[in-house]
Order: C-alpha cells, then sequence, then structure tokens
C-alpha cells in the first residue's frame, strides 16, 4: 500500500518509533523522544503542520514525512518545513516508491497551502541516491549543508556516502 493518508493523534506511538530509526540512520549527536514528541504531536493534531504517513492506521508505518509551518528567522512570511522524511529500510525496496511520494505529497502540500516548501537532505548515509532523488523532485538545490566535527547516524551507517 502506498496511499498517503495524513497523520492523526492515534499515529503518536507508531511516528515517534518511525522518528527514532530515522535518527538512528540520519540523526546528529544525542537524541531526546520528548523533543521528538514535541515537533510531531502538533502536526498530528493539524496544528502548524501535519504528517504525511504511508501504512494503514494501527500498523507498522512504511514511511512519513513531517512537515511544520514556520517563518524564516528574519521574516513573517510563512513557509512549509519539511522536518524530516522518512521510509523505514523494511520497506525501501518494496514496490511503489514511497519516498518519491512522499516528496510529491510534500509539494502537493506545499500548493494547496499556498507555501513556499523548503526541504532537504542532511545525511552522511546514502546521501547521493537521496540528492538524485530530490533533484527529480523538486528541481535543482538552492545550496548545501555541511557539517563539522559530526556525522550524522551511527557508525554502521557511515560506509555509504
Amino acid at each position: 500500500m502506498t496511499d498517503i493518508r495524513l497523520g492523526t493523534p492515534n499515529d503518536e506511538v507508531a511516528m515517534l518509533e518511525l522518528a527514532l530509526r530515522a535518527w538512528e540512520e540520519n540523526g546528529i549527536k544525542d537524541v531526546n523522544p520528548e523533543k521528538m514528541l514535541g515537533m510531531i504531536r502538533p502536526a498530528l493534531y493539524l496544528w502548524e503542520g501535519l504528517v504525511g504517513i504511508i501504512g494503514e492506521p494501527g500498523k507498522k508505518i512504511e514511511g512519513a514525512v513531517l512537515l511544520r509551518v514556520s517563518r524564516m528567522w528574519y521574516s513573517d512570511s510563512l513557509m512549509l518545513e519539511e522536518k524530516a522524511i522518512f521510509v523505514d529500510p523494511e520497506f525501501r525496496n518494496a514496490k511503489g516508491g514511497r519516498a518519491r511520494k512522499l516528496c510529491e505529497f510534500s509539494k502537493k502540500v506545499a500548493d494547496e497551502l499556498g507555501l513556499p516548501l523548503i526541504i532537504g537532505v542532511l545525511s552522511n548515509h546514502r546521501t547521493a541516491a537521496k540528492v538524485k532523488l530530490y533533484e527529480r523532485s523538486f528541481g535543482p538545490p538552492a545550496g548545501a549543508f555541511f557539517l563539522y566535527n559530526v556525522h550524522t547516524g551511527h557508525e554502521e551507517h557511515m560506509t555509504e556516502h
């Protein structure tokens, strides 16, 4: 199943589990699950954001995108900001193009809300593949991220760049 549905408060536990798997692969430094929930929970209530989920309610989430409405530090204008987009490794090779569909969902939400979307790749794991996917979905990048004195994810994920 690769339909995307809106997350609800009933998805909180499964979303936190997915977020922790995403942190394991892409996170920088330590993790604080309560802080994660502070970003996820409001979006599940459709307050200043939303969560697009692939997976049936009550089952393991196959993939999701967390979108929050925010402002740039220098402006009062609203933006749609992707906080996380992640497909569980168990479902990456399955048919359906889950990551691509989550990107398309993000664009659709931005279009429907009439907001610019800011979305990017901050990862040392499978980075080139992620950048290619995003270039196909969103066009050329508008910058780059750099990390100094830190890598994303755990050591076992550091072999692929």
